[in-house]
């Protein structure tokens, strides 16, 4: 029984862990890369068809961002997560792989102007997106599920994001029987409309995420609805607009709720009648969805509103821009206005057209609202930065750059705190993740010499068995280097297919003769059609 770390080791995004047991090879996430990374990643254990399971804790891209690649090099296995991550899923995997296709096209029409450099293959593509979502099994709270033989899970919420989970795996081995709990992402408390997360009470491992590690929230709650209305008002005075760069799933949705109070209650004097752009096709669906699972998701202060027939994240001067056109639109209306568009780190989507038409202008302000990874062009203007560059034109940084202090989604150190020891024993050991790595040292060092936890941060590659409590390989940090390109995308897919093969000829051992037979016959003649 072995636990292995994959991605998100000392670092944030990425997340994937490894774990074999009973026989089976399961991944706990397989998420995305953003921004800037600092160290390598090691390869899987083994290859992608060789996957039984994907345990997904929610649908954020850099926990799932790289399922729909899994099964384009042979995963054919279940991908189980709760019943609203699955409708998250359903939209995000495509959108995500719509940007795949749209950059790997925009790269290749760049590359045509220059000789000897070769056509560029997205990650992935929509056919691989619906090929995941249709592997999707979607699972609900507190469940306990009969994985296979010897496994069983269930899922928490963890308060992180619609859907959001812990999760439990129960795994056992020759009458030994171990408990390994991933933390996923652990919420921050009193969100808007999602529920604090709830505690775990048992485990023998822990494997937790460390975000916001090393620091605070305030101590008081924030009045959100306050210090949004302030900035509106400054702006709106001056003749500008409010643009947020937003995630399309969470966070988008808790500034309508905020919004809507806004609204309501006519707080912004002089400009009560302020329209409000959401311009993501993808923020307009996920807003669907909340809709969908508010009764099982929403908090109490939520359903009160739900139960008095008041739509929490619905009012008037509302605005969906859907098409490319209408996005366009929204910039030659001279109204003062807010304009909240995805991505929310600004690395791509409409929200970079609309930092060209708003940096240059004093009068506008950027309002930033969630986590910025390092290297991000999102990070890089809450630091300071003078000028970017946005479709090869430089455009000068004149605007109010705010932050909309302490709302985040994830828990600070007090709350990742409050999580671990909500179990009433210690775990045995603690595997902090997720974290910027002076972040993941900080806070193991926290848990170890603070609470007598024993904690531990491992670097991608690490290996532990579950069974003996010891460390089997302990993987040192390597920087990342540029990679040289050896081979092409689609070759690369090629040589998956053909280890998919090897997998299923092995599965198929012990078959009857006559099935056997015709199947070596079917690629053998495969062989002879490309074998030239």
């Amino acid at each position: 029984m072995k636990l292995v770390f994959i991605g998100a080791a000392h670092e944030v995004t990425g997340s994937c862990h490894y774990l074999n047991a009973c026989g089976k090879h399961i991944l706990i996430d397989c998420g995305m890369e953003q921004g800037i990374n600092q160290f390598e990643n090691c390869d899987l254990p083994v290859q992608e068809s060789f996957i039984d399971y994907v345990l997904l804790t929610h649908a954020h891209v850099d926990h799932s961002g790289m399922i729909p690649r899994l099964v384009a090099r042979g995963f054919r296995g279940q991908i189980l997560m709760t019943r609203a991550t699955a409708d998250l899923c359903n939209i995000m995997l495509r959108d995500c792989a719509h940007i795949q296709m749209q950059e790997a096209e925009w790269k290749n029409r760049k590359a045509k102007r220059s000789s000897g450099v070769e056509p560029h293959e997205p990650v992935y593509t929509m056919e691989d997106a619906d090929a995941a979502i249709r592997r999707i099994v979607p699972c609900e709270y507190g469940q306990e599920i009969e994985l296979c033989e010897g496994i069983k899970i269930r899922f928490t919420d963890v308060g992180h994001l619609l859907g959001s989970a812990s999760i439990e795996v129960w795994a056992t081995e020759e009458g030994t029987t171990r408990k390994i709990v991933f933390s996923g992402d652990i919420g921050n408390k009193n969100q808007p409309l999602i529920k604090d997360p709830s505690f775990t009470e048992e485990a023998d491992y822990v494997v937790m995420e460390s975000t916001y590690g090393d620091r605070f929230h305030p101590s008081e709650h924030p009045d959100y609805v306050k210090e949004l209305t302030e900035i509106l008002q400054e702006t709106f005075d001056r003749g500008g607009n409010v643009v947020i760069p937003s995630f399309a799933v969470g966070r988008t949705q808790e500034m309508l709720y905020f919004l809507r109070k806004i609204k309501i209650d006519r707080l912004v004097k002089g400009h009560e009648d302020f329209p409000v752009y959401v311009d993501s096709p993808l923020a307009v669906e996920a807003t669907g969805i909340f809709h969908k699972n508010e009764w099982d998701c929403f908090d109490k202060d939520a359903m009160e509103l739900l139960k008095a027939g008041i739509n929490p994240i619905s009012f008037s001067g509302l605005r969906l821009s859907i098409t490319s056109d209408e996005s366009k639109a929204i910039n030659f209306d001279s109204t003062p206005k807010v304009i909240i568009s995805a991505s929310g780190m600004c690395e791509a989507g409409r929200i970079r057209h609309h930092l060209k038409h708003n940096l240059w202008r004093p009068e506008c302000t950027i309002l930033f609202v969630g986590y910025q990874a390092v290297g991000t062009l999102g990070r890089a203007l809450i630091e300071g930065v003078t000028e970017v560059k946005l479709f090869g034109e430089t455009i000068d940084v004149r605007a109010s750059i705010r932050t909309l202090t302490g709302l985040s989604g994830h828990a600070d150190k007090n709350g990742l705190i409050e999580w671990v020891k909500g179990f009433k024993e210690k775990p045995r050991r603690v595997f902090v993740v997720h974290g910027e790595d002076t972040v993941c040292k900080l806070f193991t060092e926290c848990l170890q010499v603070e609470h007598g936890i024993k904690a531990y941060a491992p670097y991608s590659g690490t290996e532990f068995n579950l069974i003996t409590n010891k460390l089997e390989y302990e993987a040192a940090p390597i920087p990342l280097k540029k990679k040289v390109k050896t081979v092409s995308d689609v070759f690369a897919r090629l040589l998956a297919a053909g280890q998919r093969l090897i997998a299923v000829i092995h599965k198929n051992e012990g078959g009857a003769n006559k099935d056997l037979a015709k199947f070596a016959d079917q690629i053998n003649s495969l062989c002879d059609k490309w074998d030239v």
